[in-house]
């Protein structure tokens, strides 16, 4: 153990959630509609096409009970819909609704400049550098 104090404000986990609250909150500001986990199970449902609801998860790092709440509130939305897999019952299918092809395509480019305000004090090659550490330690 070092020496060192602990001072809250030097964690990594503190200022990657500071970090995430900035993020969110700019989020909110300019996509109100829907959450940062709702969007991103819109987007990757716009990239792939239908999935199960467990792999959607899966794609966007959700565990099983999240994004069975994310899909049940966007259900109710109307944004997307769900229907049993023809070859297995059990597996639930989740497709964009017109409504949600609709919200997801405004979204995008929104989205973009959130992720540009988000990095913004930081110049071109720190925001590279950035994402690029940040990459390896998922």
């Amino acid at each position: 153990m070092s020496g060192k104090p602990y001072v809250l404000d030097d964690q990594i986990g503190f200022v990657l959630r500071r970090v995430t609250q900035r993020h969110l909150a700019i989020f909110a500001d300019a996509i109100p509609e829907i959450t940062t986990t709702q969007f991103a199970a819109l987007a990757k449902l716009s990239e792939l096409g239908p999935l199960s609801q467990n792999h959607l998860g899966r794609v966007t790092a959700m565990d099983a009970a999240t994004i069975k709440g994310v899909v049940d509130r966007l259900r109710r939305q109307g944004l997307v819909q769900t229907s049993a897999d023809p070859d297995d019952r059990r597996r639930l299918t989740v497709r964009l609704t017109p409504q949600g092809e609709r919200l997801i395509e405004r979204a995008k480019p929104v989205a973009q400049a959130i992720s540009a305000s988000t990095v913004a004090p930081l110049g071109e090659d720190e925001q590279r550098l950035l994402m690029s550490l940040l990459l390896k330690l998922t």
